[in-house]
């Protein structure tokens, strides 16, 4: 016959304690993924940075009448014109009111 040799095994209190630490573990990883994605998705500018270079390319082709204001999604767009140590500029803004973000792109006129 064969002798069962006993087998070392943890108790049923160091099997809880290490369950809670995995549990812990893996609550804190799963919270800093979840404020990565969420700044990533509150960061994203790159909607309206296109809609910004499309605002652009018709003024360019003349296609756009200036003073020129829009709401895009979450964003107040708005294209100006002023004059600065006689050069004309033309101010493509956008505000997001949310998230209190401003994005600007100028284009200098050439007279």
């Amino acid at each position: 016959m064969v002798i069962l040799k006993k087998i070392k095994a943890s108790t049923l209190m160091e099997t809880l304690v290490a369950t809670v630490l995995i549990i812990i573990v893996f609550m804190v990883t799963s919270m800093i993924l979840n404020n990565l994605f969420f700044n990533t998705i509150k960061n994203n500018t790159t909607q309206i940075d296109a809609h910004l270079n499309e605002l652009q390319y018709l003024y360019i082709n003349n296609e756009l009448a200036i003073p020129y204001q829009d709401d895009f999604n979450e964003w107040d767009v708005s294209v100006s014109v002023y004059t600065e140590s006689n050069k004309t500029i033309i101010s493509f803004e956008a505000f997001n009111s949310v998230t209190n973000k401003k994005i600007s792109n100028y284009t200098n006129e050439v007279q």
